[in-house]
């Protein structure tokens, strides 16, 4: 999965969903010293990831907190985000 997949997710959803999304990262997540303060870490084989509530949609980051880097990897509805 890459943050391409992710970017065709944005790119999918409705013009103001993807708008909230993008203000969430940009405004939200990108100001943060530690992006995991606002993010829940996932459980299960998904625990190295986070995800980010927008809504009823859902934000699937890596987080690299040596560089302050937040890879998105999924974007999606909560009813479909955890599925593949």
């Amino acid at each position: 999965m890459s943050s391409i997949h992710a970017q065709r997710e944005l790119d999918a959803l409705d013009k103001p969903i993807a708008r909230r999304v993008s203000k969430f990262l940009y405004e939200r997540v990108a100001n943060l010293e530690h992006p995991s303060q606002i993010g829940e870490q996932l459980h299960g084989t998904l625990g190295e990831y986070w995800k980010y509530r927008v809504g009823d949609y859902r934000i699937i980051c890596s987080l690299e907190d040596d560089r302050l880097v937040v890879l998105v990897l999924r974007i999606g509805h909560r009813r479909e985000i955890y599925k593949r």
